[in-house]
């Protein structure tokens, strides 16, 4: 679900096909409309788009009023009739959002404009700084931990700043004519606590108790509405955060932004990145940091929160709704292999990520004295070993962390 927008190769990637071309002259109609004199636009930069949408970096060659000198344009194709949602509603709206927020409140890139006929945003160019990404793959603990604190701290400033917004996101992604504005996940979530126990049967010869079953269900519940909502980027992983210099992390990618209750983002923080495609482990000291920093930016907010009491079984739900939705997404079907989570970079096997998740549930639910969760998630651990043999142990630590 990742797009990156603002960063690359420190070399300028100068797209050639038409799409790119098509893009530049949208946005240079665009901004006209916007400002109501010609803009010009050159030395457009592909900053690596998908298969949903061009971004290009564009440079505001000539514009009668002051604008950035560099933009980012994102143009989105059609959505697909059947789609559940439609990605550019969701980034429009969420950058409408956030906009809106005090610059000195803001995490995410300012929206300068944006045309729904088109489906065209022009954003706010964050620079070439370095992503969360980047830093947890290089050498340096020491920045890498600085960063994944400013990330946690740029989280719960999100929320408590965006608290109580759902009816102001549902008026304009119903401005924008979307279909659906409530989280894509969560239907993924819905349909895994139907489908994962026929397939941990299938593949691992593990059956689920209907008391589990039961259990997620009532977890389930929290994706609904709750007084603890607020807004989510909802693919917050490393490729989609900006660390900058002066203004801590900023957040990128909002195609699946949405409200949803902010213990499935606090997971994050406890469980590494649980819908990122690659997902390596953190220290176990930074993680209780990581929770701590983003409890103090809400504690305004929400001071109950505070309380582990009310804030611990909320999260272990968030947690147990996310991995059992991400065994449901990595785990190898019949007639494939236990291959990388992500082809693209270097990636821990999908049945090495599930034992360290299932692990993570074990220890939290002991320490709930959820008996029959820590039961469960160690029997499906011992399959899932059976199957796909003792390496799956073993999940190393990001770069950064290493020690040899």
């Amino acid at each position: 679900m990742s797009v990156e927008i603002t960063t690359g190769p420190p070399e300028v990637r100068v797209p050639a096909s038409t799409e790119a071309t098509d893009t530049v002259a949208t946005a240079e109609a665009v901004l006209g409309k916007r400002t109501g004199a010609p803009v010009r636009l050159a030395d457009a930069e592909d900053l690596g788009g998908s298969d949903r949408s061009v971004v290009l970096r564009v440079r505001i060659a000539e514009s009668p009023f002051e604008l950035p000198r560099t933009v980012v344009v994102k143009h989105y194709g059609e959505c697909p009739p059947e789609a559940r949602s439609d990605p550019f509603a969701h980034e429009a709206a969420s950058c409408q959002l956030t906009t809106a927020l005090p610059p000195e409140a803001r995490v995410s890139p300012e929206l300068i404009a944006h045309d729904v006929n088109e489906r065209l945003l022009v954003l706010e160019d964050l620079g070439r700084g370095s992503t969360l990404a980047d830093v947890l793959f290089a050498e340096d603990p020491r920045a890498a931990e600085r960063a994944l604190l400013a990330w946690a701290r740029a989280l719960g400033r999100l929320h408590s700043t965006t608290a109580g917004c759902a009816a102001d996101f549902d008026a304009l992604m119903r401005r924008l004519g979307a279909k659906s504005w409530t989280d894509p996940v969560s239907d993924d979530i819905v349909t895994s606590v139907g489908e994962l126990p026929e397939l941990l049967s299938q593949i691992l010869g593990v059956d689920t108790p209907p008391e589990l079953v039961e259990r997620l269900t009532a977890a389930s519940e929290q994706l609904g509405s709750s007084r603890y909502q607020s807004f989510s980027p909802s693919d917050i992983c490393p490729e989609n955060s900006l660390v900058t210099g002066s203004s801590g992390v900023r957040f990128l990618d909002f195609e699946w932004g949405c409200v949803r209750d902010v213990a499935m983002d606090a997971a994050y923080l406890q469980y590494p990145f649980p819908s990122s495609w690659c997902s390596y482990a953190l220290p176990e000291n930074l993680a209780q940091s990581m929770l701590a920093t983003w409890r103090s930016e809400i504690a305004e907010v929400w001071p109950e929160l505070d309380s582990d009491e009310v804030l611990l079984p909320r999260l272990f739900n968030a947690q147990l709704l996310w991995v059992w939705v991400s065994t449901w997404w990595f785990l190898p079907r019949t007639g494939e292999t236990d291959r990388p989570i992500d082809l693209h970079q270097p990636s821990p096997r999908r049945s090495t990520a599930l034992v360290d998740r299932w692990r993570h549930l074990r220890s939290d639910a002991q320490d709930a004295q959820l008996t029959d969760v820590a039961e469960f998630a160690d029997t499906v651990i011992d399959a899932l070993v059976e199957r796909f043999g003792a390496g799956a142990l073993h999940l190393q630590p990001y770069p950064a962390f290493r020690t040899e």
